[in-house]
């Protein structure tokens, strides 16, 4: 953390907190009633909420300023009802920009470009807290999905070598299988969310082949999902998914094992894979004894197009606005500065999208990979699947995957795919 120029920042927000309330005629009322606490709603919940909380403390402590978070597992269902009722809470943390979109599309939210200061975040973040040129959204805490985990102690036994290429990438998994192993973990099998595993893997191979502009319209239904770019993504995914030799298990293996159970060969003395696709939350999921960066290490999953680079898949929180009050304002300068994701990158399981927090805060080399990969990204995306509507992005893509994955042809796939697409 920049402690040296902590107080100083809380300071000046602390005065700006003032100068809203006495200058700000149209939110005097809230400013006499209010202006000493602010709300704030979100999913985060447990260890993760006294992490958030913690982040928090600075700026109460300097500026008097309560801050009351609400975490909720039915965040999705609570938010609009307090809407609804007028019981917002003035600022709300959404696991995804979908309904923070739908909330500004319907004139609910107070965009913040006037008292934010968002110069540390790259235009790819930018854009995504934008709705019809207004910015409304300040990203906080990141997954990063493009990764690849591996065992380096085998790599180094075997003498693999990290590849930089989708085409090395290829090519090291057909080495392993000629040296007798089987190169991927893979397992997509999560109950009623079984298949989401698969989509990301479409998605992260629709940056990479094509490119971010196609990605947009496909998410957004600008191209059809049945599409040949789509189709081709799906095949790619299918040259590893479906073939026996290069996943534990084969197709049944890859429709059976859970998720978070799925990386789990990766490990021991005679690992039984050698790579695994997936999210740099999916490290709270490996066994105790396994110590990260000796056991496990990470590298971002190839570029295929060079035109495209080495994009980044992501999900994420991004806080928003509903009542337009001097402390909802402060927090939100506050937010916007390196101090409270120093704070809960050095508590651990956390990434942060704030281009000037420094590699340092991280605890582990894992978490400054994660970040150091986030922050020199060609291209930055938000997780397709959580912004198409839901009857196609935690339904039919999910069971399309599925299909695909247990035999069902692509074409058939991609067409029922798109027939499930709302039509307004």
């Amino acid at each position: 953390m920049k402690k040296n120029s902590l107080s100083f920042r809380l300071l000046a927000i602390a005065g700006l907190t003032c100068a809203i309330a006495a200058c700000d005629g149209q939110n005097a009322d809230n400013a006499d009633e209010g202006a000493g606490t602010v709300t704030i709603l979100g999913v985060i919940v447990g260890e993760q909420q006294e992490k958030l909380e913690q982040a928090l403390v600075p700026f109460e402590e300097e500026t008097g300023i309560d801050v009351v978070y609400e975490g909720t597992d039915a965040f999705a269902t609570l938010l609009p009802v307090r809407v609804d009722s007028g019981n917002a809470p003035d600022i709300a943390m959404f696991p995804q920009p979908g309904l923070m979109r739908d909330f500004a599309r319907e004139g609910r939210l107070v965009p913040i470009r006037e008292f934010v200061d968002l110069g540390a975040y790259s235009q790819d973040w930018l854009d995504l807290g934008t709705v019809e040129d207004e910015l409304y959204g300040l990203w906080y805490r990141v997954s990063v999905k493009s990764l690849v985990w591996y065992n380096p102690q085998a790599f180094e036994s075997a003498g693999y070598e990290i590849p930089g290429t989708w085409d090395e990438l290829m090519a090291l998994t057909g080495q392993i299988v000629e040296d007798g192993g089987t190169p991927w973990c893979l397992g997509i099998e999560s109950g009623d969310a079984t298949g989401w595993v698969g989509t990301d893997w479409i998605e992260d191979i629709m940056l990479r082949t094509a490119g971010p502009e196609v990605y947009d319209q496909w998410i957004t239904h600008e191209i059809a999902f049945n599409d040949d770019r789509v189709q081709a993504a799906f095949e790619q995914f299918g040259e590893i998914a479906l073939n026996p030799d290069y996943v534990v298990g084969g197709s049944v293996g890859v429709l059976s094992t859970p998720f978070g159970d799925s990386p789990n060969p990766l490990f021991g003395d005679t690992p039984g894979c050698y790579l695994h696709r997936q999210a740099n939350f999916i490290a709270s999921f490996f066994p105790e004894t396994v110590e990260l960066g000796t056991d496990v290490g990470i590298f971002p999953l190839p570029g295929i197009n060079p035109e495209h680079g080495t994009p980044v898949l992501v999900a994420g929180d991004v806080f928003a606005v509903f009542n337009d009050t001097p402390a909802a304002r402060a927090l939100m300068a506050y937010l916007a500065t390196p101090t409270p994701h120093e704070i809960w990158a050095g508590l651990g399981g956390f990434i942060s999208p704030h281009q000037e927090v420094s590699l340092d805060a991280y605890p582990d080399e894992i978490s400054r990979q994660q970040a150091e990969i986030l922050l020199n990204a060609d291209v930055v995306r938000f997780d397709g699947s959580d912004m198409m509507p839901g009857a196609v992005g935690t339904g039919t893509f999910w069971t399309g995957i599925t299909s695909y994955v247990g035999g069902t042809d692509v074409e058939t796939v991609l067409e029922d795919i798109e027939n499930s697409w709302p039509s307004n």
